[in-house]
């Protein structure tokens, strides 16, 4: 019997930010025409024996049984008023599931899960990447409360910008700005991205201040003559340019503005020796406290700068395909899913069937555009972390992933695929 299906799947509703749940909300990654039959589709199973905790757990255990396939796929949980409260994902969701059942659990996160437990709903995917990838988009957009909240070892991905002009300067977002002059991320440690963003700023002698400063230059015509006071300290301790002051010159932060997208782009100097240096002098002088600070901050941007460097090299990659087979599902192409990735990210997925030629045209449109495709799809940075850390976590699976430059490299390397996968 196959499970049931309590939401209309021929009309989706967008995620939404409500109260209680309907639906996660299309799958961005199978827009594309040939993908269409494999759109998720959303089943559920409600606890109805309410008198106690186990009598709920021995009710759900029981459905998870009867109606939750082995196949790959993500699931949420729903507590007593029908909000989502966790997403997660795996490569066999029944044996995932009834893990939660099992006698003894001790794991925190998992008691969590079940004390809040009524109801649970799951979609099938074509393959455990597949999986990862609506798992990231899920918790990304509904921000389940045990994703990100009271759980060990489990912390929120930031970023760290420069923008927010008319004077830019370093700061901390929890999403990707698009209106950041450069965003790197996701990062992993907030507390020291935090700390870091302080320390740029100071280095650069950019501000820290709200937005809402009025920013005013000397290359600015005033209507009226008076005199200006800096907002905070840090002008009058030489650690900025001060460009709320109507004696900051703009050309000036802009030269320092200059360097701080130099530095991001790591085509500067390392501030982590330079705070080394510092910490030492500290340490002859037996400013011990200051020492041990610099020596905090030292750390900080070793591990920054290891980070930063890995995103970039990642970003750098060239455009890709990488072919995923599909399993299990009489919904999912039977050659496999290709991911098209460029800047290190999934930027849209294709059916891969070995003898159709509509693929040509997918892939035609692929290469032949960047920023267009990103809105229609996926953007690369929101997947760069996530994808990085798959292919180390599974080198063996680098064979499937092909380098392209043009249509010719694309489809010899489809054929490969199809020869080797087949």
């Amino acid at each position: 019997m196959e499970a049931p299906n309590r939401c209309n799947t021929d009309n989706k509703p967008q995620a939404k930010w409500t109260e209680s749940f309907v639906d996660f909300g299309p799958d961005l990654l199978f827009s594309d025409p040939s993908l269409h039959a494999c759109s998720p589709t959303l089943a559920r199973i409600d606890a109805t024996d309410l008198k106690s905790t186990a009598s709920i757990q021995k009710e759900l255990k029981s459905l998870v049984q009867k109606y939750v396939p082995y196949s790959p796929g993500i699931y949420g949980i729903l507590d007593p008023l029908n909000r989502l409260i966790y997403v997660g994902k795996s490569k066999a969701l029944r044996a995932r599931l009834l893990s939660y059942f099992l006698p003894g659990v001790s794991d925190e996160k998992a008691g969590q899960i079940l004390k809040h437990a009524r109801g649970i709903v799951w979609e099938t995917q074509p393959s455990e990447f597949a999986a990862l990838l609506r798992e990231q988009s899920l918790i990304r957009t509904w921000q389940p409360t045990l994703n990100v909240v009271g759980m060990p070892n489990r912390s929120q991905p930031a970023y760290l910008n420069l923008g927010r002009g008319p004077a830019e300067s370093f700061y901390v977002s929890r999403q990707w700005d698009t209106r950041a002059s450069i965003c790197r991320g996701p990062l992993y440690g907030s507390t020291k991205l935090f700390r870091a963003a302080e320390i740029l700023n100071r280095y650069f002698l950019l501000r820290d201040c709200s937005t809402k400063t009025p920013m005013l230059f000397s290359d600015q015509l005033s209507l009226f003559d008076i005199p200006e006071r800096a907002g905070c300290l840090r002008a009058e301790l030489g650690t900025c340019l001060a460009p709320c002051l109507a004696d900051s010159l703009r050309s000036n932060y802009r030269a320092q503005e200059d360097l701080a997208r130099a530095w991001m782009r790591g085509e500067s100097a390392d501030i982590y020796h330079q705070l080394a240096q510092q910490m030492q002098k500290a340490v002859e002088r037996t400013q011990f406290e200051r020492a041990a600070r610099l020596q905090e901050d030292a750390a900080i941007f070793k591990w920054l700068h290891g980070k930063l460097k890995q995103l970039q090299k990642a970003s750098c990659d060239p455009p890709s395909l990488y072919w995923v087979e599909t399993t299990g599902g009489t919904r999912f192409p039977k050659g496999g899913i290709l991911y098209l990735l460029r800047s290190g990210g999934v930027q849209f997925a294709v059916a891969h069937r070995p003898k159709s030629s509509s693929i040509r045209k997918s892939l035609e449109t692929w290469l032949g555009a960047d920023k267009e495709i990103e809105l229609r799809y996926c953007r690369p940075h929101e997947t760069l972390g996530l994808v990085a850390t798959w292919f180390q976590k599974n080198p063996s699976l680098k064979k499937n992933r092909l380098p392209v430059k043009s249509l010719g490299d694309a489809l010899e390397g489809l054929a490969k695929l199809s020869a080797g996968g087949n």
